[in-house]
């Protein structure tokens, strides 16, 4: 194997590892901020569990996070809780930042 073809492999390998944590960060901000966002709507013990996990699966319906922002900011307008669209995506970037601390920490 030549040089080049190691090379493109190592980064292949990284991009690879890059995805893989990229997409572990996003699922435990998603239940962190499924967590906070339970807490604001006055869900307790399983309830507050099963929004969570309602809001991971949220992600999933499309690339990005507006998916999960249009779930998130439905539901507080459901029962009446004012959240502001900033602080919302403030708490989504905060979250995102330490799940990646959490993850880098682990290993």
């Amino acid at each position: 194997m030549s040089t080049f073809d190691e090379r493109g492999d190592a980064f292949e390998s990284k991009y690879a590892h890059d995805q893989t944590l990229r997409f572990k960060a996003m699922a435990r901000r998603n239940k962190a901020l499924g967590l906070w966002a339970a807490e604001k709507l006055g869900l307790t013990g399983e309830e507050a569990s099963a929004y969570a996990g309602s809001v991971v699966a949220a992600d999933l319906e499309e690339a990005g996070d507006e998916d999960v922002y249009r779930k998130l900011k439905a539901d507080f307008d459901a029962k009446g809780v004012d959240v502001s669209e900033h602080r919302i995506r403030r708490t989504m970037d905060e979250l995102l930042a330490e799940a990646i601390e959490t993850l880098k920490k682990d290993g």
